[in-house]
């Protein structure tokens, strides 16, 4: 008979993101995945400002730097 893999648990984390402060857009990207060196960062899909936040998401590494 086949088995299941044990499945690995995913490992998760306070990490720093960026959020839209629209109360209509629900977008948010992980800070080390933004540009860095930017001072005003605007949403992407609707322009509003983003504002710095944290939130307990899986680890996702990035190993080059912008």
């Amino acid at each position: 008979m086949f088995q299941r893999k044990p499945t690995e648990e995913i490992q998760k984390e306070q990490t720093d993101v960026w959020e839209c402060s629209s109360e209509s857009c629900n977008v948010w990207m992980r800070d080390n995945f933004s540009v860095r060196g930017q001072e005003d960062h605007k949403c992407p899909i609707c322009g509003s400002e983003m504002v710095k936040g944290t939130r307990n998401i899986e680890v996702v590494p990035n190993p080059q730097s912008f």
